[in-house]
């Protein structure tokens, strides 16, 4: 998001730390003309509101980089009634690296690359969606422990002539189930069996982890209206639908589907130069892990028979003969439909599909007896609650502009296509 020029009086520059903070009161129109009136160095954090009403005034606007603590900062410095930004990290960082650095230089440095208009302020996200964030990360890390102590366990099974097949599969089997099988595949040393008992150990801890961070964000989804909504798109379930509820957060900071296609990733990176034009792929840019998330959905909508974006991916896909593009290409369409449901761009619809009814008994599974026990629930009175909530679902025709109803839609957008948002199909 592009800083929007504000009214003050002067910039104070703030560099966090978990502990301390150094701030920088600069006064001036431009970098060239800023005059540092005074500098605190190492103040302690517990004392940053109390500060800040000591030796700043309501015109004065704070500028914090954005780091591990700052949106927290920012909120609670809002919160108190100061205005303040988050400025992008990568720009700053750059800076830091061309310069000298201490806490108090630092500090300077950011009141001065606000006034000099080169570096942005980011969206500091609410309460909740920081909420959703921390869940999200820690449900990321989970996942990708999970991912390498099987890589770790499966390769040492190599190392000692065992290969588990699809029916011994360590991930869909339980510990005693798994510990019987091992047993049978070889004789094992002593100290053999005892590395596969810890790695065993640690594998289905991290599972278990997996698991109770999976139960929390669905019961998330199956309460939140909106992003219970987006299940109904096709490849959409309940990780997904969370995701994309803590990654975006306030869907109207992103002013038209493009701008939020672009903070994803999923746009096209191209360099033209004089008569050369050159056009890559996605990836490099934007946030990779709801990317990479959309991406598997895309999949799911391709094998979709029905749906139109299923439908009009694989024409794309007789034409190109790319997969990975065609999938990036999914993957953005089924983005900018998700833009206008989270708008709210759209005409209620009636009954609850089958499939749809499915996907819905799959978040109920994820969720859990002991979930279902904190919601204070049963399976039926949950299934009941997200019907009623769905009841309310969504169609919409995204419609042409500068073009006639009959003319074909552009090949990057969804301009003219209906989609049927409980058109489901296994995501």
């Amino acid at each position: 998001m592009q800083q929007t020029s504000i009214p003050v009086e002067r910039v104070v520059g703030l560099d966090a730390h978990p502990d301390s903070f150094t701030a920088a009161l600069v006064q001036g129109p431009n970098p060239r003309a800023a005059i540092v009136e005074k500098t605190f160095d190492k103040v302690p954090m517990a004392q940053l509101i109390r500060w800040a009403k000591k030796h700043t005034t309501p015109s004065d606007l704070i500028v914090l980089e954005a780091s591990g603590n700052s949106f927290h900062l920012a909120r609670s410095l809002r919160t108190q009634g100061f205005k303040t930004e988050v400025l992008e990290s990568a720009h700053l960082g750059k800076l830091k690296e061309a310069h000298a650095n201490n806490d108090k230089i630092s500090a300077v440095r950011i009141a001065k690359a606000y006034l000099a208009g080169t570096t942005k302020s980011v969206w500091v996200p609410d309460e909740t969606t920081q909420k959703r964030r921390d869940w999200y990360h820690a449900h990321r890390k989970a996942v990708e422990l999970v991912t390498a102590l099987n890589n770790s366990l499966l390769s040492y099974l190599s190392d000692n002539g065992v290969r588990p097949d699809k029916s011994n599969s360590v991930l869909k089997q339980t510990q005693a189930k798994t510990m019987k099988w091992l047993r049978s595949a070889r004789p094992w040393s002593v100290s053999q069996w005892q590395v596969i008992e810890i790695r065993l150990k640690d594998l289905y801890h991290a599972m278990e982890s997996r698991r109770l961070w999976e139960s929390l964000l669905a019961q998330e989804v199956a309460q939140d209206p909106l992003l219970l909504s987006l299940v109904r798109q096709t490849g959409v379930r309940d990780v997904v639908a969370f995701a994309l509820g803590a990654v975006v957060g306030d869907i109207k900071r992103f002013a038209k589907p493009p701008n939020l296609v672009s903070y994803v990733g999923l746009n096209p990176a191209f360099d033209a130069s004089g008569n050369e034009r050159w056009e890559g792929g996605v990836g490099g840019r934007g946030h990779r892990g709801l990317r990479n998330l959309l991406i598997e959905s895309a999949h799911s909508v391709l094998r979709s028979r029905e749906h139109p974006l299923g439908i009009r991916g694989r024409k794309l896909l007789a034409r190109k003969g790319e997969l990975k593009l065609v999938v990036a290409a999914v993957a953005r369409w089924l983005l900018v439909s998700i833009w206008y449901q989270m708008m709210g761009l759209a005409e209620p619809v009636g009954e609850i599909s089958k499939s749809l009814d499915q996907k819905l008994g799959v978040i109920i599974s994820r969720i859990g007896k002991e979930g279902l026990a904190k919601l204070n629930l049963t399976r039926k009175d949950l299934r009941e609650q997200m019907h009623q909530r769905l009841k309310t679902g969504r169609v919409y025709l995204l419609k042409p502009k500068g073009r006639s109803p009959e003319s074909p839609p552009d090949e990057d957008s969804t301009q003219g296509l209906q989609i049927e948002l409980d058109r489901v199909v296994p995501a």
